[in-house]
């Protein structure tokens, strides 16, 4: 008898498990398509847009140039933020600590920036940058393709920098990144504006105003405001619900 039940036990869980993974890969199936990559795609799409390359840790000097303060002005960037001391903050595909580094003396006293990055490479010049800078704040975490790995509630800010649309799983990205926001922390999308031909980057790695509010429509978001006084960028600020 003893056995039996057992049995039916195994049988039950096998049968939910099996269910479960099912499901899991008709979502995903339904979430994203493949189609012919493009020169600067991954033959990947994504809610009608195919995703594109990542940039390899091999670029890091462009990211690095002496002249993106000026093209870019991330003086402006940082204004839009509006960082206050005692924030824990993370920069969602940091890169290089461009952006961390700049971002890390507003937030204190008291507060933390998790720069994260899925480049082993990336988060060792990271790391080299935040120690020659003396930034303690600045702590690096490698985070997966699908997932930042930062603990839930913890963040009162996340923003990426010209990373969303190169993220191959962009729904359980923002989905980790939801979890980890606080009730009514923000995530702020800055990518190169798609509706001026005049920004001198590749088509695939920029985004509409109307995309990025689409994207971030399936997930609890309100849309803040859009920041347009960047060059280059618009910076789209959301408010987790809550």
């Amino acid at each position: 008898m003893k056995n039996a039940t057992f049995r039916q036990c195994l049988c039950i869980a096998l049968l939910l498990t099996t269910s479960a993974a099912l499901a899991q890969s008709t979502s995903f199936s339904q979430r994203y398509s493949t189609v012919p990559a493009s020169a600067d795609g991954i033959g990947k799409r994504y809610m009608d847009r195919e995703i594109s390359a990542v940039m390899g840790w091999q670029g890091a000097a462009w990211l690095e140039r002496e002249e993106r303060d000026r093209e870019e002005r991330t003086d402006l960037l940082l204004a839009a933020l509006a960082l206050q001391p005692g924030m824990v903050v993370a920069d969602v595909g940091a890169g290089t600590g461009y952006l961390s580094r700049r971002m890390a003396t507003a937030v204190m006293p008291g507060g933390k920036i998790w720069a994260v990055d899925v480049q082993p490479e990336m988060i060792s010049l990271l790391q080299a940058g935040a120690k020659r800078s003396g930034l303690t704040q600045i702590e690096a975490r490698l985070g997966a393709v699908d997932d930042i790995r930062l603990a839930a509630a913890s963040l009162d800010l996340a923003v990426m920098v010209d990373v969303y649309h190169e993220l191959a799983f962009p729904y359980e990205v923002m989905a980790s990144v939801l979890k980890a926001l606080k009730p009514g922390g923000r995530v702020v999308f800055v990518e190169y504006k798609a509706e001026d031909p005049r920004v001198p980057i590749k088509p695939l790695h920029k985004m509409s105003e109307a995309q990025i509010k689409r994207e971030a429509a399936v997930f609890e978001l309100d849309w803040e405001r859009t920041v347009n006084t960047l060059p280059w960028q618009h910076v789209v600020v959301f408010r987790k619900r809550g």
